[in-house]
């Protein structure tokens, strides 16, 4: 396993970091077989575990924390703050209010004293980033947090927050984690450029696009949506929409490169992400042992420029196929007055 510097944290993390969005009731419901994955990773040298409070509403954390007794100090873990956690207002965001209310509640079900990499999941809008850096700040004073990072931020509001840092006195982003794969590249014209001239640690979420790059999934084949990514993002896998069709060309192409080096669709995905100089490590989100065993069978796989050179030619730099994040669109596109002048003043210009 290598091992690379989290940006300015000092921290060494291991290349490929362990994801646990599937383990509780959205994914792998078993307990003592998630713990069991957890361990098998740690065996093969993952010190790396990211998680967040609302993976299957809690249940995600409190499975990590049961798995890391006995072995908490050796690894490096990270988890996410922001989604709503329950009914109501003020139950969700990136106050002051609700990140000192939920950072106790991640420590809590992660039973530990301490959080190495505590992550804003999604921006806010209604919430101003000098509360929000602040509030993190204070948190790292305290040693709850060790740093803090944020996750599927565009790159002006990560220059934006390291702005407010300078001019505050505050602590700063020390990680951005966004969705990042060989048919996800939109990151690589500016949010990745960005990190690095920051000094970010960059870990991507997303290498298999959501299983598309599974090696499960073939064009003219049909596809079950019943377990897994698939089931969650359907929509990503219907042939009939015809924004998927680009992406099924790619693939088969894609499918090629691999079988021409003698390795698997999700071996040369890995390999790829990892190949950016931005990128510390890459998080694979595994739910069962056969997916991790898979996922780390080649965890060593390095690709030269030749190869590099033709998935270039496949998926030009910074392209996307689709859109990554399916969980999140800021509200400059999902609210249409934010779009549009009132008509009053339209019909007066």
């Amino acid at each position: 396993m290598r091992y690379r510097t989290l940006g300015g944290t000092g921290i060494e993390v291991s290349v490929h970091c362990l994801g646990t969005m599937m383990f509780g009731t959205v994914g792998n419901p078993d307990h003592t077989d998630s713990a069991r994955i957890i361990h098998a990773a740690l065996d093969q040298g993952i010190n790396f575990v990211d998680t967040a409070d609302m993976y299957s509403a809690g249940e995600s954390e409190q499975i990590v924390g049961k798995a890391l007794k006995g072995a908490r100090d050796d690894v490096v873990l990270a988890t996410k703050v922001h989604f709503a956690m329950g009914e109501g207002p003020n139950r969700g965001g990136n106050s002051r209010r609700w990140i000192t209310h939920e950072v106790e509640q991640s420590l809590r079900r992660l039973d530990t004293d301490w959080i190495d990499i505590y992550q804003v999941h999604r921006p806010d809008h209604t919430t101003d980033i000098e509360e929000t850096l602040s509030v993190l700040t204070d948190l790292v004073g305290q040693g709850k947090i060790r740093a803090f990072g944020c996750s599927t931020f565009p790159a002006e509001e990560i220059v934006e927050a390291y702005h407010v840092s300078e001019r505050r006195g505050l602590g700063k982003f020390r990680t951005e984690q966004p969705p990042y794969s060989l048919i996800s590249r939109g990151i690589e014209r500016s949010l990745l450029p960005t990190c690095r001239r920051l000094g970010m640690g960059v870990l991507t979420w997303s290498p298999l696009a959501s299983g598309f790059l599974s090696g499960k999934v073939r064009k003219n084949q049909p596809v079950d949506l019943s377990t897994g990514r698939a089931a969650l993002t359907p929509f990503r896998f219907d042939p009939s929409i015809p924004s998927n069709a680009a992406k099924f060309d790619a693939l088969e192409q894609l499918v090629e490169v691999a079988d021409g080096i003698g390795c698997s669709l999700p071996e040369l995905a890995l390999a790829f992400v990892v190949s950016h100089p931005a990128v510390t490590s890459v998080i694979s989100g595994p739910r069962t042992m056969e997916q991790l065993e898979g996922l780390l069978k080649r965890a060593d796989l390095t690709l030269d420029d030749e190869i590099l050179d033709r998935i270039d030619e496949i998926v030009p730099p910074g392209t996307d196929l689709y859109h990554p994040d399916g969980a999140w669109q800021p509200a400059s596109l999902t609210d249409p007055t934010n779009r549009r002048r009132p008509l009053a003043d339209r019909s007066a210009a």
